[in-house]
């Protein structure tokens, strides 16, 4: 019944060895999430991450990186967030850009297709700004890259319309209009997912379904009224599951930092 299964990690985060973010080691929950999830998902397709892959866009957080995801035995793909450095990350990820620099990729699956978009603002960078943004080449790539597509999966870092966290929104895709607009003219857009929240939040804009993940380190706390961008709190670390199949996409949410137990009760039913 299902074509494919695709591990979707947002926002990891990875700083120098041995630093922390809220007493969180990032580097030790990415390990975490990725042995979870190959133990527990052997049939997954790809592994898909989702930006802010270092939090401070240094080549020693993407050596650490790079050493982190050696002995992974499946496509690991990627695309950077408003934390990320396109030279640091070109020099311990060779071969990954496309022709204008960017990070973007389409990748065809057995059901679907996975179109991968960079929404980093910059260079030039400014530390104080996170804003996302889509210039003119990468709105053009997209446009073009959906075009060959029968049923698309559409991923970037960040969202392209408010979710109702004022601190949060202020720094979503700073044209996110111009992104919605694009996919109104693409209904081969079956589902579109996003990071750069640190929380699980589902639902519709203008009536494209969509999905943003949590981060398997730190998360934003659940408050609608905050115009902070920074707070965190030590919830549990989580990773994403999509999971296509002829007639449907349907997407899960995993705490695996939990790993309760498994009780088989009846009446719990």
């Amino acid at each position: 019944m299902m074509t494919d299964k695709l591990i979707v990690i947002s926002d990891l985060h990875i700083v120098a060895p041995g630093d922390r973010i809220i007493g969180i080691d990032p580097a030790a929950r990415l390990r975490q999430a990725l042995d979870h999830a190959l133990a527990t998902h052997p049939d997954a397709s790809c592994i898909l991450l989702l930006g802010d892959l270092t939090h401070h866009g240094l080549p020693a957080e993407y050596a650490h990186l790079r050493d982190i995801l050696a002995p992974v035995p499946i496509p690991v793909h990627m695309t950077l967030g408003n934390h990320d450095r396109r030279d640091a990350f070109d020099a311990v990820f060779p071969g990954r850009m496309d022709a204008n620099g960017f990070i973007c990729s389409s990748v065809p699956l057995r059901g679907a297709t996975l179109v991968i978009c960079d929404t980093l603002d910059g260079p030039p960078y400014d530390d104080r700004h996170h804003a996302g943004r889509l210039c003119p080449e990468r709105l053009r790539w997209l446009d073009t890259a959906l075009s060959g597509t029968d049923r698309a999966i559409l991923a970037l870092h960040h969202p392209p319309a408010p979710v109702l966290m004022p601190g949060m929104d202020a720094i979503g895709l700073a044209n996110g209009a111009e992104l919605l607009d694009l996919v109104d003219r693409h209904p081969s857009v079956a589902q579109m997912i996003f990071g750069h929240i640190h929380r699980t939040i589902s639902g519709q804009m203008r009536g494209h379904p969509f999905a943003i993940f949590k981060s398997p380190c730190h998360q934003m706390p659940m408050d609608m009224t905050s115009r902070s961008t920074s707070l965190s709190v030590a919830e549990p670390g989580a990773y994403g599951i999509v999971c296509v199949t002829k007639t449907c996409i349907i997407v899960h949410s995993e705490d695996f930092t939990l790993d309760p137990p498994l009780i088989d009760d009846p009446h719990s039913a």
